[in-house]
């Protein structure tokens, strides 16, 4: 699809447009910049990995917040977040 050539949907697929991609790329611009304030290259995959679950698990497709908690929470069991020790020991 190419906008210059005011093409938004597949002719052939009009489930293929790019209102998805620009809704999507919206939401987490509003999100970096309105709750983070600025996001570092080597945890970009982290944000984006937030927002597509946010993207995937939001009210529109019937996920409350209760819905989406229970989500989060059977994804964390199991894995542990742990960072280098510092070296106060030595």
């Amino acid at each position: 699809m190419k906008h210059k050539d005011d093409e938004y949907v597949n002719r052939d697929n009009p489930l293929i447009h790019t209102n998805t991609v620009e809704g999507y790329f919206s939401i987490f611009k509003r999100g970096v910049k309105g709750v983070y304030q600025f996001c570092g290259q080597q945890h970009l995959h982290r944000y984006v990995a937030e927002f597509n679950f946010r993207y995937a698990n939001r009210v529109a497709l019937g996920v409350d917040d209760k819905a989406r908690t229970v989500i989060a929470l059977k994804g964390i069991s199991g894995k542990r977040l742990t960072y280098r020790r510092p070296d106060v020991y030595a």
